[in-house]
């Protein structure tokens, strides 16, 4: 297997810090985002989509979303469980990723790709230019207070977002509240919960990676 990674990208980071909770090592290749090595022509024969993170598979198989890694490693190392052990914990650990990542990392990026001069006619990510619309970013800042929001108030009732484990769940959460900080927004003191966690995760040793 390769890994196509870009160490300074968030989304990249969550299939590392998978990884890394696993004890997974895997060839790695970075892909310079900053000088646009996504949208070269070698990399867009190995993705289309034109963005990292990617996982090029023995077989000549190309999985080109972190989710799609991730379930795909979770069959080959199914041990620790971070998609989750029990049908329950399972169906949690979907339900609290894929409101982080639409609450809180699709937010983030909303906000951040639509005010970044870096980002001018790139307002989404891949090869096709998107403008960028203000509103959005205005909008997405909104978004993300809402989601430390959810987060603190999950936070203050369980140790992890899908119960008594920690899982890719709480690495979602763990890298949008990080990725935040690039739009100066970090949870609030009040939300004690969710620092607290936060903190916890930050200790971790795959948060390193």
């Amino acid at each position: 297997m390769k890994f196509y990674d870009c160490l300074t990208a968030p989304s990249p980071r969550r299939v590392r810090m998978f990884l890394a909770e696993k004890g997974i090592e895997i060839e790695t290749v970075q892909i310079d985002l900053r000088n646009k090595e996504q949208l070269s022509e070698a990399f867009l024969a190995i993705n289309p989509r034109g963005t990292v993170p990617a996982l090029a598979l023995d077989d000549g198989t190309v999985l080109c979303d972190g989710a799609s890694i991730m379930r795909y490693l979770e069959e080959i190392y199914p041990e620790p469980p971070m998609l989750g052990a029990t049908a329950v914990e399972k169906a949690l650990v979907a339900e609290w990723t894929a409101r982080v990542e639409f609450e809180g990392f699709m937010a983030t990026a909303e906000a951040f790709r639509n005010s970044s001069k870096a980002f001018k006619d790139a307002a989404l990510t891949g090869p096709v230019a998107h403008a960028q619309i203000p509103e959005l970013a205005e909008r997405g800042r909104k978004r993300v207070a809402d989601c430390f929001a959810v987060l603190d108030e999950r936070l203050q009732k369980s140790a992890f977002l899908a119960g008594d484990n920690f899982t890719a769940a709480d690495i979602a959460a763990f890298v949008f509240v990080e990725f935040s900080a690039w739009i100066k927004l970090v949870p609030e003191d009040s939300q004690t919960a969710l620092k607290a966690w936060r903190d916890a995760v930050a200790a971790r040793p795959s948060a390193a990676v």
